[in-house]
């Protein structure tokens, strides 16, 4: 699908496949899907972009916005570079170059691998940590779901998150500058990212401690698979394309970018809810002796995300044989090319605020009648966090009550309840009927 220049979200519903069966909402880190009419709902002050809801749903009713392949014909010079996660993908294929030949026979006009670009952020981060003192425990910024969830809901830890660009933006203006130095006209230079996943399609647009990011499309490993697998299996000639090695293809699984920073206490956490109980737990000072955290929305990292096509534990294991192959790789296999960093600011330029998800009233004492309010209904509902209200949880049903968005009768528990108290009126008022007419209905 094509989307417009600008947009807030890469997540979008299809709504003639949504059957409101709630499984989204129960699944939704930050609680932003709700079921109202039979149809999900997405809010888009509180969506990441994490896919978890596109994963979760067995109707594919949740889709990803990407670019199409045809969205590179706009540019003179078309570069791709592809996420290391892409390498996990294809059985009994370990080979990257052959992968990263079929990557450019797609109609680009040169690839440059994100991996490589990995490898040059860890080794820039290494150096950055022995000259500045960070906050501890340090948060990757490689993820941005994750970098969004703490900005939403763990704002007292943005500070913690290693203020450096992701690899992806590293790979993008690298990319550039080199092309450019080559004679091409920058603005000639089109960079579209092969992404496992959908929050990347979001940073393009709204980028994470930047500006304006250097991507100029995102492309899912979804649409590209087949076409790629077809190209792999019929191969006449392989390029030596591949720039990086083995740890770089590594930041793809959960563990990989840790296991490069060498960090004495360090933890890799996969999987968004698992993000969202270790950064509770640093909120309440319960880890205090961790030093770095990796935290993946996905589970088992990048190889997990919802624009991939194989099972992430298969594609885990198969990216560590890959990852194993070019470690043993000649360098006659490699190219050599003068990939330089020179000019690139490496750290963030602007600084990631906090995101307001619930304003209840801009008038201080209503916000606080309506906190009060909130309270008070989520004392009489149940606390099962049933679902069948269409919110995920009793809590947020009280906020949608509160906001005009709901009703109490919503909850079937209520309902239920009020249903009983009506018949028991109805029978009670049934006895005092005027004689009149009981009289007359006895005949």
């Amino acid at each position: 699908m094509e989307q417009s220049e600008m947009v807030k979200h890469s997540i979008e519903l299809v709504s003639e496949k949504c059957i409101g069966c709630t499984d989204c909402i129960k699944r939704c880190p930050t609680e932003a899907i709700r079921v109202r009419s039979g149809k999900a709902e997405i809010n888009a002050d509180k969506c990441i972009d994490c896919g978890t809801c596109i994963k979760v749903c067995t109707h594919h009713a949740k889709k990803a916005m990407t670019h199409e392949m045809r969205s590179t014909k706009k540019f003179k010079y078309k570069i791709a570079i592809p996420a290391p996660a892409l390498y996990s993908q294809f059985r009994n294929v370990t080979d990257v170059n052959a992968i990263l030949t079929a990557v450019k026979e797609l109609g680009f006009d040169e690839v440059f691998e994100v991996s490589a670009a990995a490898e040059i952020v860890t080794a820039h981060t290494k150096k950055l940590l022995e000259q500045q003192k960070f906050k501890k425990p340090i948060i990757s910024s490689a993820c941005p779901a994750i970098i969004r969830l703490i900005a939403m809901r763990f704002p007292s830890l943005l500070d913690n998150i290693l203020p450096v660009i992701a690899p992806v933006e590293v790979a993008a203006i690298m990319a550039k500058n080199y092309v450019e130095k080559q004679g091409v006209a920058r603005e000639d230079i089109g960079v579209f990212f092969i992404s496992p996943c959908s929050a990347k399609n979001t940073y393009m647009n709204n980028p994470l401690g930047i500006e304006k990011s250097e991507i100029d499309g995102v492309i899912s490993i979804q649409n590209i698979f087949l076409t790629l697998n077809n190209k792999i299996r019929n191969m006449e000639k392989i390029e030596h394309l591949i720039l990086g090695g083995s740890e770089g293809i590594e930041w793809a699984r959960s563990g990989g970018e840790m296991y490069g920073l060498a960090f004495e206490n360090s933890i890799a956490v996969d999987g968004v809810e698992n993000v969202i109980k270790v950064l509770e737990e640093v909120e309440n000072g319960r880890l205090p002796n961790v030093e770095f955290i990796e935290g993946l929305s996905c589970t088992t990292g990048c190889v997990g995300g919802p624009l991939t096509v194989d099972n992430n534990f298969v594609a885990k294991s198969r990216l560590r044989l890959v990852s194993k192959v070019v470690s043993e790789l000649d360098d006659s296999f490699k190219r050599k090319i003068d990939f330089s960093c020179e000019g690139i600011n490496f750290m963030f330029t602007k600084k990631i605020e906090p995101t307001q998800t619930l304003k209840l009233d801009e008038n201080v004492t209503m916000a606080l009648r309506k906190m009060e309010k909130i309270s008070e209904l989520v004392s009489k509902l149940p606390k099962i966090d049933c679902g069948s209200c269409g919110a995920p949880t009793c809590h947020a049903l009280a906020e949608d009550i509160v906001q005009g968005q709901a009703n109490e009768e919503d909850c079937i528990f209520t309902l239920r309840e009020k249903v009983k108290q009506l018949a028991e009126s109805m029978v009670n008022l049934s006895s005092k009927l005027p004689q009149t007419i009981s009289t007359r209905e006895g005949k």
